[in-house]
């Protein structure tokens, strides 16, 4: 009990709880493809671990400019959840996966044919070039897979159903650790089979999860036929959120394009380090899943109080955690260095941009938790504005990094500098009422609810 008589562990904490600690570990999962992946290949030698930096931050970029797919599906079916549409929910979320599974298609197109120009741009060697030309290449038919999984989870995510992700994201990751072993060191594919083992494990993922999609529509009589102009709809929608995660991708992809002019050693230890904020990220963004879902739940059913109410503690929630992180990754990184490189000077950069990286982690926990509040709110507009100022006040710094060649500890200075920018953006908007709206979302005007501002 508090000083006031209150309990410290609410019915609002539990709920945050019930939501968030499933979605905690799915989304920890989900790093862990590329995780696997960097470990496994990162003892065939540097220059392996390097070509995967490169091409991962390529599908991680696809992939993570279509994340719509999932954060906006979420806040649509919640919010038809709290208005008691259920099947609606699911008429609008299986339009979703139709639009995930073209983009993903094109994708595969564009990537698998395109792998070497794209590669090319990167400007590195020719022997880190031909690795990451071929995990690319392979990798990209495992694109509409990806986004598949994105936009099912959402749906999922929606109905409060965060526990099916999670038990499909750990049998995956284990089969994915599996298939690379064997096809990497068994089989001797090299590079190629890191990536083929990936492929192989995200589809069997997306099947999973879109067979538990196309039961709840037939339980619920919603159609699972592709109508296009519900899928023009949803993409129409997830336009601000595109936006909003372009920039974002921007100021990351802007990162490697930097640290790729460093070192093969910088180049490499860049990408464990970026692997290990990015395993953080996805852990912290936990409590931005019950954000997204409890607020697009409780602006659906028009209670604004109990949005407010909610958001005031997931922000603690989120602060707290990214203490915790910030400690553990201050704690370990001379191991996680260790752990994914055999090489003495990838090891002794990865612990300075690691340490660097310790330090950002408090200010990502409450970034992560608004920024799920405000997606769940149908703000994507605020969202995309405020991404273009903050990638506009991280390029100059990146840049310069560049130009006087400090360092890759110094490089994830400025994408610490990036963060407390969205942290500024996302405190501002939350203190008005301006996101507070109520009600479905408009059909015919993305982002535009039927409700009122309260």
């Amino acid at each position: 009990m508090t000083r006031r008589g209150r309990p410290r562990w609410s019915s609002d904490d539990a709920e945050i709880a019930r939501l968030a600690v499933p979605a905690f570990f799915a989304l920890l999962a989900e790093p862990m493809f590329l995780l696997a992946d960097t470990a496994i290949v990162g003892y065939l030698g540097t220059p392996e671990l390097a070509g995967l930096a490169i091409a991962a931050s390529v599908l991680q970029t696809i992939v993570g400019l279509a994340v719509f797919l999932a954060y906006g599906t979420t806040a649509t079916v919640a919010r038809h959840l709290g208005a008691d549409d259920l099947a609606g929910a699911l008429r609008s979320g299986v339009s979703g996966v139709w639009l995930g599974l073209g983009l993903g298609a094109v994708a595969t197109l564009v990537f698998a044919a395109g792998a070497e120009p794209i590669i090319g741009w990167f400007g590195t060697s020719r022997e880190i070039e031909e690795h990451a030309v071929t995990y690319l290449r392979v990798s990209a038919f495992g694109l509409p897979a990806m986004l598949m999984i994105l936009a099912t989870t959402g749906i999922l995510r929606g109905l409060q159903d965060v526990r099916t992700p999670l038990v499909v994201a750990v049998v995956a990751n284990l089969a994915n650790i599996v298939l690379n072993l064997v096809l990497v060191y068994g089989v001797g594919l090299g590079v190629a089979g890191s990536a083929l083992g990936t492929v192989i494990a995200q589809w069997g993922a997306a099947i999973v999860l879109s067979g538990v999609v196309v039961r709840a529509a037939r339980q619920h009589d919603s159609s699972l036929r592709p109508a296009p102009a519900e899928i023009l709809r949803t993409a129409r929608t997830g336009v601000p959120l595109f936006v909003r995660t372009l920039t974002l991708r921007a100021a990351l992809l802007l990162g490697v394009v930097v640290a790729a002019t460093m070192p093969a050693a910088s180049v490499a230890a860049h990408q464990i380090t970026f692997s290990v904020v990015s395993t953080l990220a996805f852990g912290l963004d936990a409590i931005a899943i019950a954000g997204q879902a409890m607020t697009g739940r409780y602006l659906g059913a028009g209670d604004v109080v109990g949005a407010r109410r909610v958001t005031h503690r997931m922000v603690k929630w989120g602060t707290w955690s990214g203490v915790i992180a910030a400690a553990g990754v201050a704690a370990a990184s001379p191991w996680l260095a260790h752990a994914f490189s055999g090489d003495s000077a990838v090891r002794d950069v990865s612990v300075a941009a690691l340490l660097v990286a310790a330090l950002i982690q408090p200010v990502s926990g409450i970034v992560f938790v608004l920024d799920g509040v405000l997606i769940g709110a149908g703000d994507g507009r605020y969202l995309a504005y405020a991404g273009l100022l903050t990638l506009l006040a991280y390029a100059p710094l990146a840049l310069l990094v560049w130009w006087v060649g400090a360092g890759l500890a110094w490089l994830w200075a400025a994408y610490g500098a990036l963060m407390v920018a969205r942290m500024l953006t996302l405190v501002l908007r939350e203190r008005s009422n301006a996101w507070l709206v109520t009600g479905i979302l408009r059909p015919a005007h993305a982002g535009e609810p039927l409700g009122e501002a309260q």
